[in-house]
């Protein structure tokens, strides 16, 4: 499905719709919902930043694996706004999460999963793995002083590093609870990111 937002082309896929349909009619709805939103307020910053440096995306499309934002701008700009950029997506789960928190601390119990959900999507988007925000950030930052090739290689063996003891732990959740993957799934997505998407940073 396409649709067009000011002069960027939004760009859902059917199987996204399928997926959140089916999980809405099973009943998923209450862990859906704040990851969902965690994702969304995530992207938004990355968003922000480059509406506010005076960028916008082609387009953006939004699969059930991942949300890509096609800016081809990115080489255009200085590190630093590059860097903004980046940081920005984080940032955003970490403001958010700080008001949601304190209406949990209120009594409002219904509030800290969506308090949880921004805090995970801000943490984790900060690994240094080559396809997330701290390893994008890591990469910028080394281009200023070696190749951009040894710098990407270097985020590779980072990504692994930080992907191996994940993994781990993502066995040992399987092992314990029987039936709990998402974690050990995540790892397995990452790594095929590695291999598949190449350099892609913004």
């Amino acid at each position: 499905m396409k649709l067009r937002l000011f002069s960027t082309q939004l760009w859902v896929s059917y199987p996204l719709i399928c997926v959140v349909a089916i999980v809405i009619l099973l009943g998923g709805a209450g862990r859906f919902l704040p990851c969902a939103a965690a994702v969304v307020i995530h992207e938004s910053g990355h968003l922000t930043a480059m509406k506010l440096l005076g960028y916008f995306p082609e387009r953006i499309k939004i699969s059930p694996v991942e949300i890509t934002i096609t800016d081809s701008s990115r080489h255009d700009r200085t590190p630093k706004q590059n860097l903004l950029i980046i940081f920005f997506g984080p940032f955003f789960n970490f403001i958010c999460f700080l008001p949601i928190y304190l209406l949990y601390l209120m009594g409002i119990g219904r509030a800290l999963p969506y308090a949880a959900a921004q805090l995970s999507v801000g943490l984790f988007n900060l690994l240094p793995v080559m396809s997330l925000d701290g390893g994008q950030m890591i990469f910028i930052f080394l281009c200023a002083f070696f190749p951009s090739g040894t710098s990407e290689t270097a985020v590779n063996v980072l990504t692994i590093v930080a992907l191996v003891p994940l993994a781990f732990m993502g066995f040992m959740i399987l092992f314990e609870s029987k039936y709990n993957f998402s974690l050990l799934l995540v790892c397995v997505y990452l790594m095929v990111s590695l291999l598949f998407r190449g350099n892609k940073y913004y």
